[in-house]
Formats: C-alpha cells, structure tokens, sequence
C-alpha cells in the first residue's frame, strides 16, 4: 500500500460546516500539486491488480476494489457503500462496485466516476515495457490500464486525499463511483448500480465522467452517438471450387452487398458540427470463416457492420434502407441476406448549459482554458446516465492512447485534473 494514503488515518480531522474560503480552496490545490509524485506509485499498484474482465480471460476486479477501499477507509472515509454484481465467474462471484461520500455543505452531490476494469495488454510483442509493471518516463507512465481508467481514477483519489487530509468541508458533497464491468457491457458495473438502485443517483446532481477528453483538456463531451452493429448473413449454394456452375458463391454475393451498404452514407448525409466525423459513419469491420479449405465455393458469408449514427436518426431507418439495398444487390448475385441487429447503444446527449457543464467551464477558464462542447463517437458509462434522464459530461485530460500497446499517461495532467475537479466541489453556485 502506497504509505502516503497509511499515514493518512493519523493526520484526519474535520471543520464541521465551516464554509470554504478562497484562501482554503487555493491551499487545498496547493496540497494536491505536492503530491504529484504520489501518482506513480498509486498507478504501479493498482496496474499490478490485473482487474480484466472474465470475458477476457481475467479473475474480475476485487483486488483492486479491495485495495481502492482500503485506501479510501485509510484517509477517514467511513461512508463507503456496495453495490456489488453477482457474478459467479469471478472469485467470491460478486464484481464489485463502490460509491464513497466524502460530505459538503450542500445535499447537492458531484459525482465522479471511474470504471476499475481493464483490457488485456493485447500482443506482448508491441509493447516496449512489461504491460503490468508501470514505468516511468519524465512525465509519462507506461502500463495497461493507466489512461484507461486509472487515470481518472487517481485523480479522484487525489482530491480524495486533499479534502480528508486538510479536514476541509467542500461546497458540494463529493460522490466517488469505482465500478466494474466497463469493458465488457457495464452490464456487472453502472449498467446493475442503476437498475437496482436507482434512488442513488438524484437528477439535480453534477455527474462528470472522467474517461474520455482531449490533450489539452479543454473539450467537454456532452454528446454520443449511438453504436449500432449489423450482422449481415449472405447465403447462396456451397458446391466445389472446380465445378462454380453448380453453386451460388455467397462470398462473391457478400462483396457486393458489402459495397451497396456502404452507400448508406449517402443515403443518410445528415451533418452535426458537434462531432468529430460530423456525420453518420458506417464500416465494414468483422468478417466470420465461410469454408474450412480453399477448394470450397462457400454457400454462406456472414460479416458485420459497425454505424454511428448521429442523435436523431433511428437504427430502424438504417436497418430498413440497408435491406432494401442488401436485396437489390443480393438479387444481382442470386444470393438470399439477411440483416439483423447484433448490438444497439442509443445516442445520447446533454445540453451545455445544464449546471454541471456549466461549473466544469468556469473550472477550466480558472486554470486558462476555453472549453468547447463537443460529440463523439465512442461510448462511455454517461450514456447509461443520460438515458435515465442524468445530465452527466464527460471530461479529462488525456492522451487517447487506450487500448493500445504502449499505453501511457501524464502524471501532471493527472494532477490538474484532480484540481479541476476540486475547483467544481468547491463552487459555490453550483451548490445552490
């Protein structure tokens, strides 16, 4: 365990309900910018828990959620509440998922969230350094998992440390969510916190979400665009390779139905400034094994789609234009497609201007920095949010280097961002 968080239980006390002052505030950034060379050690410990899904192969997250609660109740915080997930692939067949309450002077909450999951390291191969032991250079931290989401998650740690530490009482009460199953479907993490408690989670609240954001870390993600997976079933008639006229080859059938699809950009061109394509994408990706050896005219080919579809387009719409023209293609060929949906996150959005939003700008333009609201195309846990009627945003200032090999984070801007955030608790017009 890191000793900066075990000498933490000796040095807490509280002020009671004394309002932050200006001067408090500044120290208590102050005490977090001190602390910077904490971070690799927090981010060396929790890479060395390993928390990959079962899905993927791993033993799930409970190591690492022990060591995050252990820390947490080390600096003082005792309100520490479990929403765990059956799950009995996993060791002690529960995935864990905590939310711990650190007091403010308003019933009003600031919620951060950070999923405790990580991907496989992938091909060892690509990586310059041993993906589970975090290495340092400069500013940089090398390892699987410490952009996506440790990152985020020792930033919460930090204002964690800072508030408990100095005994300060923020403006607003400050909800730290640590939550499994992000990877693989939030179906065990967020997705189960939601539909089994969802009186948790108050409308009126500012929810931010640090696992997504920019290198600079002045883009504020308040929108997504649904993710919308074809499955594409093309069938013909197998026969052998030397005799083609007895058969329908359904490969030949898939190229050109595969073409024709990717002609719904056109049918669909609508345009959304926000985002970054700004508009609806549609990409062949996944393609299934048709026949086991080379002389076999396959008589089925099954491949998949990937769409982002800009807010306000309906999967329907495309599923139905996609057949249409997935018929007229398929019938130049003699083949029979079937389409279906394979999987659907709808679009979400959440206006800028929603209180949230709004006291994560003035954060920014504090620190020097013009925020700008923007859409993406990928999908975080805000959606799960925003469908339930939850203005959460997404922000943080990261690299985007998740998922890859050579995996890496900033150690100052982990510390920035941790101050970001204590400057939204902090803020007073947010609270009223």
């Amino acid at each position: 365990m890191p000793p900066f968080l075990v000498s933490q239980a000796r040095r807490f006390r509280r002020h009671g309900g004394e309002e932050m002052t200006a001067q408090e505030r500044e120290s208590l950034l102050e005490r977090i910018a001190a602390h910077a060379e904490d971070v690799p050690e927090i981010q060396t410990a929790l890479t060395a828990c390993r928390a990959v899904g079962p899905e993927n192969g791993g033993h799930g997250e409970g190591a690492k959620a022990g060591l995050i609660e252990k820390w947490l109740r080390d600096m003082g915080i005792s309100g520490i509440e479990h929403v765990d997930a059956p799950d009995g692939r996993v060791p002690g067949g529960k995935r864990p998922n905590l939310i711990a309450t650190i007091p403010g002077r308003s019933s009003r909450s600031l919620w951060l969230f950070a999923h405790m999951d990580v991907v496989p390291e992938g091909d060892p191969a690509l990586w310059n350094t041993d993906p589970w032991k975090v290495t340092r250079k400069g500013d940089m931290l090398y390892g699987r998992g410490v952009e996506d989401n440790q990152q985020g998650l020792t930033s919460m740690l930090l204002l964690a440390r800072a508030l408990t530490e100095a005994g300060a009482t923020p403006e607003l009460t400050v909800k730290l969510v640590f939550m499994s199953d992000e990877e693989c479907g939030n179906t065990k993490g967020l997705g189960y916190m939601l539909g089994t408690r969802p009186e948790l989670f108050p409308k009126n609240d500012l929810y931010i979400v640090p696992d997504g954001g920019s290198p600079d870390g002045s883009l504020i993600e308040v929108a997504e665009k649904s993710i919308f997976w074809m499955k594409v079933t093309v069938s013909g008639v197998q026969c052998h390779a030397s005799t083609p006229q007895k058969g329908v080859n359904a490969l030949v059938g898939a190229a050109d139905v595969l073409l024709a699809l990717t002609g719904l950009a056109k049918d669909f061109s609508q345009s959304n400034p926000l985002f970054d394509p700004p508009k609806n994408t549609f990409v062949p990706t996944r393609h299934l094994e048709n026949v086991a050896g080379v002389n076999i005219l396959p008589g089925k080919d099954v491949f998949f789609m990937d769409c982002r579809l800009l807010p306000g387009l309906s999967p329907d719409d495309v599923i139905r234009r996609a057949r249409e023209r997935a018929g007229v293609a398929g019938g130049r060929r003699g083949v029979k497609v079937d389409i279906e949906q394979a999987m659907l996150t709808p679009a979400s959005e959440t206006s800028p201007d929603v209180p949230c939003a709004m006291a994560l700008s003035r954060a920014l333009r504090e620190t020097g920095l013009e925020p700008k609201p923007v859409g993406i195309g990928g999908g975080t846990v805000a959606a799960l949010l925003r469908a339930r009627g939850i203005p959460a945003v997404v922000w943080s200032t990261i690299l985007e280097c998740c998922h890859e090999p050579n995996e890496h984070s900033s150690i100052q801007s982990t510390v920035r961002d941790a101050q970001v955030f204590l400057r939204v608790a902090a803020d007073a017009e947010a609270a009223r």
